[in-house]
């Protein structure tokens, strides 16, 4: 069922009505789905990671709109070129995956790999990007 024809009843107020104070997020990913946007401006707060995991994500949005990196070479940038594992688990529990851009790392092999959302949404979020 599509949220349009869902039951007013069973939907939150707050998906009817957002806060205001989402409203420049929400701005930002229409504007990043509608092709105007390739990056996103928001501040993000990062006290959740620490560690690898903190060091992964805060260099994904330094991969170009279009582009991809490997696991291996975003475990060399964040410091621990040998740690492409906990690189990749570092992109699985991504907290923002649209904003912070994990689905443009990629196996080394060319092969998309996994996403939280699936390898449907990455497909289509990297094809949104024309990196493939």
């Amino acid at each position: 069922m599509l949220l349009s024809q869902a039951p007013r009843s069973r939907i939150s107020p707050r998906i009817l009505r957002p806060p205001a104070r989402l409203d420049a997020q929400a701005r930002e990913l229409d504007e990043y789905f509608s092709g105007r946007r390739r990056s996103f401006d928001l501040p993000l707060d990062w006290r959740l990671s620490a560690g690898l995991r903190r060091a992964v994500l805060s260099r994904l949005p330094g991969i170009g709109y279009g582009q991809t990196a490997s696991y291996a070479a975003v475990a060399g940038l964040a410091g621990n070129p040998k740690a492409v594992r906990a690189a990749a688990a570092a992109c699985a529990t991504n907290p923002l995956p649209v904003v912070v851009p994990c689905h443009r790392v990629i196996y080394s092999d060319g092969r998309i790999g996994r996403y939280l959302g699936g390898a449907e949404a990455k497909r289509a979020l990297l094809d949104l990007e024309a990196a493939r």
